[in-house]
């Protein structure tokens, strides 16, 4: 047997704070130690953080990442120890995303990455080149890097490390989901152990699709194979989430948490190499190409890393992959990146104008869900939150948090700002969910300065607008839904800077937003309103998955009255409640919100324009409506999406769970002045609605359309198959 220990982690970076990652990073390389790891394995770019982005182009941030392998290398911390170090690196005129793989106090390898990742959240083409040569050339270090190591170069590009009992490979993030992944030709040369830098976002529903590239990896072609990933906010939309492993020969042997406060986290596992060489062995087809494989380069270091047979050293088992259902993602993910916003915004807590409603509740709740997580995390002993939460939270004589509803009293104010139009049900509700989260809750009358502003418009103008049910015009009943809503933006901003003042505390509160995807989509909400905060932790969450997140968390974080909130009815509440007349959020919308979910699917993520769009819910839709009717909804969709695009420049930064988010700044990038008649897409559709006998359903009910199957399942016909639903709910 050749018995070999390794380690990765899970570490908390945060982007350009050097001193806080390097700390990390010793401390992570000591717990490594100390477990009796020989190999130990960082995220990628773990030195600088991940989300520098437009900080890349700055020599100083280059120069800094040396300064800090410069600390590494000169104490003891590489010492029998092969670490695996992510930093950017210049070369020549080029600027490389690389892993620098330091041994005894040498660097043996920097291997840059070769596909990088630019698509959706990602822009690594911006800053970095990628490396397109199959080879290793000599690199010469830094000046001030080489006369403290005594090092003049060292090897640059593709190919292994060879010790003397086993080869070692890097292989960073995206190059694990590539076509043809390095591993694979690094295999049939002999590497057993691949180590993967990566800096992975969590998105809901995505784990399971990594951790099956990683055990597939090694699966039909042997190896151990380490991944390694940030885990937390380190400065902006993405929430990164761990859930570090170890995987041998297709099995995962060790996994880190998905979601965690914590700042580091160690992943260790004992492996037997021999049993990647059995498997590799006993396979003839591995055997054939490994016989004709193209040659990579390799690095020589005479070490011997594994360990022979050992009673006391036992091989790590396959275990039971953890995964959470999106309601504990939607839980935990958004609270664990409002505690990183918090606690390095210098901020003092949050405030939330909480309108009873399922948006602003379930973010009231995901605020008492880290509340619940920081207490709890201080109960482990860990020192780290427990001096954030006694400094956000001003415990003093010794005192922390040890009850959430407690300490969410001094961290979170909540604020009903009801008007004429608000029901008492919606009041009642607000105050309810507010005493079970703990939160300092505010109810404040705002018709006040509503009338005011309506008495100063009629001053100017001699004209009083009126609700229409009341008489007026669209236009006038529209104009007085969006005074309601941006008067309560202006006083939520207002309270969260002045109220830490009233009550004797310092700093400021952050103002949360609580407008999901769907409406962000449709853009059904008024361009700065409430949803125009400084964070929003539900923007990038659909409707659907929101309420069912309300009825987990009705049990499983304790606050019962979210199942009411969840069964009622959406509505705005900003026009008049009437014995015949109750606004209701899909009514005003024209559509449903699980109709909504469908739309962004087939917008975003399967890249449907409205042509596409109409022939997909043909297919999905056709049983129940008619090819016209299919054409009217897409019409009526993006119509209104088109209309209200220019919202999503102004959105207030979101966490990423959602793979059709409308989010403007980096993610959805697209126009925000259309053509909202879409005359030539729509004369098409229309063009096919007269081929198609478009006022008769054209498909009639079958066993083969059930296969099509719901959208989110993937089944079928592809596009088709995307989660279109039911376009008859709630019409």
């Amino acid at each position: 047997m050749r018995l070999l220990k390794v380690a990765t982690c899970n570490l908390n970076q945060w982007a350009m704070d050097f001193d806080s990652n390097l700390k990390h990073i010793k401390e992570s390389i000591v717990m490594a130690k100390e477990a009796g790891a020989v190999i130990r394995l960082g995220p990628e770019l773990e030195v600088t953080g991940y989300s520098c982005d437009d900080h890349f182009l700055e020599l100083d941030t280059v120069t800094h990442a040396w300064e800090c392998l410069k600390d590494i290398l000169l104490g003891d911390w590489t010492d029998g120890i092969l670490c695996s170090i992510g930093m950017p690196i210049i070369k020549g005129s080029e600027r490389y995303n690389c892993q620098v793989l330091c041994f005894n106090r040498k660097i043996v390898m920097i291997r840059p990455k070769m596909w990088l990742a630019n698509d959706g959240n990602y822009r690594e083409l911006r800053w970095f080149t990628a490396w397109k040569q199959d080879q290793l050339v000599d690199f010469q270090l830094p000046i001030e890097i080489s006369e403290h190591i005594s090092q003049q170069t060292a090897p640059f590009g593709y190919g292994f490390i060879q010790f003397l009992d086993t080869a070692v490979a890097a292989e960073v993030c995206e190059e694990l989901f590539t076509p043809l992944p390095p591993h694979a030709e690094l295999a049939l040369n002999g590497v057993e152990v691949f180590m993967n830098a990566s800096g992975s976002h969590h998105q809901l529903r995505k784990l399971d699709i990594r951790l099956r590239a990683i055990k597939g990896a090694t699966h039909t072609r042997g190896g151990v194979y380490m991944y390694s990933n940030q885990q937390g906010c380190d400065g902006a939309r993405l929430y990164y989430d761990g859930c570090s492993c170890i995987a041998v020969n297709g099995d995962v042997v060790a996994q880190g948490s998905q979601f965690s406060l914590k700042d580091i986290e160690i992943v260790v596992a004992q492996v037997d190499l021999d049993a990647v060489a059995s498997l590799r062995g006993s396979i003839s087809s591995f055997q054939e190409q490994a016989s004709c494989k193209t040659k990579v380069p390799s690095v020589a270091v005479p070490y011997k890393l594994s360990q022979p047979f050992n009673l006391k050293m036992c091989p790590s088992s396959p275990l039971e992959i953890k995964y959470h259902c999106p309601e504990e993602e939607i839980a935990f993910g958004p609270s664990c990146w409002l505690w990183d916003y918090l606690r390095r915004s210098g901020a003092s807590g949050f405030l939330l104008p909480l309108s009873g409603g399922a948006d602003s509740s379930s973010v009231a709740a995901i605020v008492g869900c880290m509340c619940q997580l920081v207490v709890k995390e201080i109960a482990k002993g860990d020192e780290q939150v427990k001096a954030d939460a006694i400094r956000i939270g001003n415990y003093t004589d010794g005192q922390f948090p040890t009850d959430s509803r407690e300490f969410a009293k001094r961290i979170f104010y909540t604020v009903f700002m009801g008007s004429e139009n608000s029901s008492e049900a919606t009041k009642s509700r607000a105050k309810v969910l507010a005493d079970e989260i703990g939160s300092w809750h505010l109810d404040v009358s705002i018709d006040g300065v509503i009338s005011s502003l309506l008495s100063l418009f009629q001053t100017l103008t001699g004209k009083r607008p009126r609700y229409k049910v009341d008489g007026g015009s669209n236009i006038e009943n529209l104009g007085l839904q969006n005074i309601q809503a941006r008067i309560r933006m202006v006083l939520a901003f207002m309270l969260a800077s002045l109220l830490p003042w009233v009550h004797n505390k310092p700093g400021f509160y952050l103002v949360l937003g609580s407008s999901n995807v769907d409406e962000g989509l449709r853009g059904y909400l008024t361009k700065y309103d409430c949803s125009s905060a400084d964070i929003n932790p539900i923007g990038s969450i659909s409707k659907q998955d929101l309420r069912a997140f309300l009825q987990w968390a009705a049990t499983h974080l304790g606050y019962s009255s979210l199942a009411d909130i969840e069964s009622a009815p959406p509505t705005a509440e900003l026009e008049p409640i009437r014995s015949d007349y109750s606004q209701l959020d899909e009514v005003d919308m024209g559509m449903t919100y699980e109709e909504l979910s469908a739309y962004g699917r087939l917008r975003k993520i399967f890249r449907c324009g409205p042509v596409s769009m109409f022939k997909n819910l043909c297919y999905r839709w056709g049983t129940r409506l008619t090819p016209s009717e299919v054409a009217d909804k897409v019409k009526h969709f993006f119509k209104y999406y088109s209309i209200n695009r220019h919202k999503m420049t102004v959105l207030t930064p979101s966490y990423h769970a959602e793979s059709y988010s409308p989010e403007d700044n980096r993610f959805d990038l697209r126009q925000f002045l259309y053509n909202t008649r879409w005359p030539y897409q729509f004369r098409k559709i229309d063009e096919l609605v007269g081929e198609l006998d478009g006022d008769q359903v054209s498909i009639i009910e079958s066993s083969d359309h059930e296969k099509l199957g719901p959208m989110s399942h993937g089944g079928g016909l592809g596009v088709a198959a995307a989660g279109a639903g039911n376009p008859n709910v709630g019409l």
